[in-house]
């Protein structure tokens, strides 16, 4: 079973997103990912986070959205993670504003993994109690280590 700890990287937390809208915590997601990951194409990675969006939004309710896409010429699945303590408007389910951006880009051939890991995002940030320790961390690695710890959790 796939785990945050196995894809997910300090250095793609981001603990005060400056985004105010959709389209700017995309590419300030992707921008984090690719720093850490140089051999993807940021342009490409905004486009087809931005073309999935297009679909349906990947907001769901209480204040979690999880934008997602398969990438070609990539091996790993990679992860990010972005906060916003104001809340972006991202076409939520309850129309409230999400504060929790998970990013997940899979390689193009993953399926099994990419949807395992998008059910553990899910179940993980459904409790209430987790996302209010979220929204007190203080730092990029006091949220790094409460979403790894969280996840550890399922074991």
């Amino acid at each position: 079973m796939i785990k945050f700890s196995d894809v997910l990287k300090r250095n793609t937390v981001t603990a005060s997103l400056k985004a105010i809208d959709k389209a700017e915590v995309i590419k300030e997601l992707s921008e984090s990912l690719t720093r850490e990951h140089p051999g993807i194409n940021n342009e490409r990675l905004i486009e087809v986070l931005t073309e999935r969006e297009k679909l349906c939004s990947t907001a769901l309710d209480s204040g979690v959205a999880i934008p997602h896409a398969k990438l070609g010429g990539i091996s790993n699945i990679l992860l990010g993670f972005g906060r916003s303590v104001k809340g972006v408007e991202f076409d939520s389910l309850d129309r409230k504003p999400t504060h929790f951006f998970i990013l997940l880009v899979s390689p193009e051939n993953t399926t099994g993994q990419h949807i395992e890991l998008l059910a553990r995002i899910s179940m993980i940030f459904k409790d209430p109690e987790f996302r209010s320790r979220l929204m007190k961390a203080e730092s990029r690695d006091e949220l790094y280590e409460n979403i790894i710890s969280e996840d550890e959790k399922l074991e």
